[in-house]
């Protein structure tokens, strides 16, 4: 089983739960995922006030402790790193990544990305993700959107990376919060080339209906 390698970070903007779903659904529905976390000082303001967790991502606790409070579960396969360590491994284009996910994306970390700003680690990452050709798929969770916001997002994708705002659809007929979040995470998954089907996508609904005859 061929292991792949994602950097995942987050930033200071609303949606923090997307990040949390996505990790947990990588860890515990392919056992050769590896993860690298990357929480910025913004990234903890949001997870305190909107998810009640106080966190020091890593860096004064045990990263098993850090993985229960954020996913729920703990594992030798999520790697923490200090976002104000711009040398730290996934800085290097030689570090074997496979790709990186920004969820959510604050229209901050968005426009210093689209513009070669360096400012602390996520944007290094993501640069260095951009001139490897690697996968960056970025979930900015924003409105309304200014034209800049819009202009920095078009120049993001003409460098190649995917945009994926933060829109999750409802007609899986979600009965939670935690629905929502749980599908649109599985759509990141789908564009970081997995196939998890472990909530109804469009379509599969009305054939089971069809098939069963009502």
């Amino acid at each position: 089983m061929k292991e792949k390698r994602w950097t995942i970070a987050l930033t200071g903007a609303s949606g923090t739960i997307y990040a949390r779903k996505l990790v947990k659904i990588l860890i515990e529905h392919d056992p050769a995922t590896m993860l690298d976390l990357v929480i910025s000082d913004g990234a903890l303001r949001v997870l305190r006030e909107e998810d009640n967790i106080s966190t020091s991502h890593g860096l004064g606790s045990s990263a098993e402790k850090v993985s229960e409070e954020l996913f729920g579960l703990t594992s030798a396969r999520i790697v923490f790193h200090n976002p104000r360590d711009t040398g730290a491994a996934i800085a290097s284009g030689s570090y074997p990544s496979s790709g990186m996910v920004i969820v959510p994306c604050s229209m901050s970390t968005l426009g210093c990305i689209a513009n070669g700003v360096v400012m602390h680690l996520v944007h290094r990452a993501a640069e260095v993700t951009l001139k490897e050709n690697r996968k960056l798929i970025v979930v900015p969770r924003e409105t309304p959107l200014t034209s800049i916001n819009l202009e920095n997002m078009l120049k993001l994708r003409q460098a190649g990376a995917v945009i994926m705002p933060a829109m999750p659809g409802f007609y899986q007929q979600p009965t939670s919060i935690d629905d929502l979040a749980e599908y649109f995470a599985m759509r990141i998954t789908d564009q970081l080339g997995y196939n998890f089907d472990f909530k109804p996508r469009w379509g599969q609904a009305s054939a089971q209906t069809a098939k069963n005859g009502f």
